[in-house]
């Protein structure tokens, strides 16, 4: 008899938020897949499973749209950690994540971990993140409307085109102990501000995989005691299947 359909069971879900058009869906193509992709809007939510080492790690990329923002504390629930992403040439976008997106939140776990991530650095004018092609990939390969500059990106076009980057790196941590606080979380043991915010760009690959893999990093104690606890990695497909009715009736 051939054994039953089994999928692996996620030990810990990562979550990632943030308004339409930062780039989540792009950041998360650029970790798994190693390339820069041409994205649309995401519609409800979106969901990855990575194998990292002898875990297993679920990623949830979220809408960002206004009409599927109630979707959001469901995919929320029960997670360890939270990605809140913003643009940094839009500083709208960091007043979104404080404004709409933290309530859903609440639904995570009480130890959630929460970073601050500001993507798209490629388009600023700092000239300080270079690009770092993967597997063999050109800095102009790849390249989308989503996160295609004007003139080029950094180390390419013309750098008077680049955009005026709205968001610091201050503001940013200002914002992370700002979620400590709504959280009340401002006298535990968290780590400081300056290990989980981040600027990124899912362009050139500039500090995606630090992203992911400080997460990881530190959800792991999470993942350890799930595990003592004697909870199967995976899960039986068979069991899970809804039984059918034999007759028809109401409640």
């Amino acid at each position: 008899m051939p054994e039953p359909a089994k999928m692996r069971k996620p030990d810990v879900k990562v979550v990632i938020l943030g308004d339409m058009n930062v780039g989540k869906t792009s950041l998360l193509h650029r970790y798994t897949e190693r390339k820069f992709k041409d994205t649309i809007s995401t519609v409800g939510g979106a969901f990855f499973l990575k194998q990292w080492g002898p875990y297993n790690i679920s990623i949830w990329d979220t809408a960002g749209r206004e009409q599927f923002h109630g979707l959001g504390s469901m995919y929320c629930r029960g997670a360890s950690a939270v990605i809140l992403t913003y643009d940094v040439t839009n500083w709208q976008t960091l007043a979104e994540l404080e404004d709409r997106f933290l309530s859903l939140t609440d639904t995570a776990n009480s130890d959630c971990i929460y970073a601050i991530v500001g993507n798209k650095a490629d388009l600023t004018d700092s000239g300080t993140h270079r690009a770092e092609p993967l597997d063999g990939q050109t800095e102009q390969e790849g390249v989308g409307t989503e996160l295609q500059p004007t003139g080029g990106g950094v180390g390419g076009g013309d750098p008077a085109a680049l955009l005026q980057k709205q968001v610091s790196q201050e503001d940013a941590r200002a914002l992370y102990n700002r979620v400590l606080r709504y959280k009340g979380m401002e006298d535990k043991a968290c780590p400081p501000a300056e290990r989980l915010c981040f600027e990124t760009s899912a362009k050139t690959g500039y500090n995606v995989d630090e992203l992911f893999e400080t997460i990881f990093d530190m959800v792991l104690p999470s993942i350890l005691k799930k595990r003592s606890q004697g909870t199967p990695s995976t899960i039986d497909l068979e069991e899970c299947r809804v039984p059918k009715s034999t007759k028809a009736g109401c409640c």
